[in-house]
């Protein structure tokens, strides 16, 4: 069951748009802070979904906890297509680096210096052309951890209310990350056949690696960019979520 301050957070950030024959829900605003130029911005976010059912469509405290409760549901994450970026002699190289790099739609794309994500998808590439060999997975169906861009949109509103990112994600009905790496491990597999080091601080990447039969999986990880603006999304992701602090060596999977 919804916990009714739950719905009470949400609802005054939801506006029913009616349409000619269907209705689309936005929610927002949510404050992004953006790395734009070296210069941090303070934008208003909002995200929206298409055509809901009719009784999603009402204005009311009923029809947003009947959103909430579907939104697990519905697979927002999903319609996108993934795809790699490969560098080098990636097939035969001594040494390849890799990045499993969830989508970030507010990170990647417009700076948002709420989570690390852009940092870490331009600095994984850099990593990657330094090393000489390497492929960067950028994986379209991870957004948000896999919950989708509007989910994340409603979980962001949660957590500028005092919730982790644990904490909003278990709120909207989710687990804590519903990501799936197999997709992308078998596209690897079929791209080289020798080890690889992962960059990543999130040890379920090393453990979906090792579990499809690589086994000789180094990792190095990816720190940085830490902000007054995600220093609480960044300790949740080691005290919660069990990513891996930093550390000076790369190290192998155990």
């Amino acid at each position: 069951m919804i916990k009714p301050d739950i719905i009470a957070l949400l609802q005054h950030k939801i506006k029913r748009i009616t349409m000619d024959d269907s209705t689309n829900i936005l929610v927002g605003p949510i404050t992004l802070p953006v790395n734009l130029d070296g210069e941090t911005i303070t934008f208003k976010w909002y995200s929206w979904l298409k055509g809901v059912d009719e009784d999603l469509a009402e204005d009311s405290s009923e029809a947003t906890e009947k959103l909430i409760e579907r939104l697990s549901s519905m697979n927002l994450a999903e319609g996108q297509q993934s795809s790699v970026l490969v560098y080098g002699d990636f097939a035969e190289a001594e040494d390849a680096m890799i990045r499993m790099h969830s989508i970030c739609h507010t990170g990647d794309i417009f700076g948002s210096k709420r989570c690390d994500c852009g940092f870490q998808l331009h600095q994984s590439m850099r990593m990657i052309v330094e090393n000489g060999a390497g492929a960067l997975f950028y994986l379209a169906n991870h957004e948000g951890r896999g919950i989708g861009l509007f989910s994340k949109a409603m979980a962001y509103i949660l957590q500028e209310e005092g919730y982790d990112t644990v904490e909003a994600n278990l709120e909207l009905g989710f687990a804590d990350d519903v990501r799936n790496y197999s997709d992308a491990i078998g596209v690897l597999k079929s791209l080289r056949q020798q080890p690889v080091t992962l960059i990543t601080n999130n040890p379920k990447k090393l453990e979906a690696l090792k579990a499809a039969g690589m086994n000789a999986v180094k990792r190095v990880p990816l720190w940085g960019d830490v902000s007054s603006f995600n220093e609480k999304y960044l300790r949740t992701k080691v005290a919660r979520s069990g990513h891996l602090e930093a550390v000076k060596d790369a190290e192998t999977a155990s």
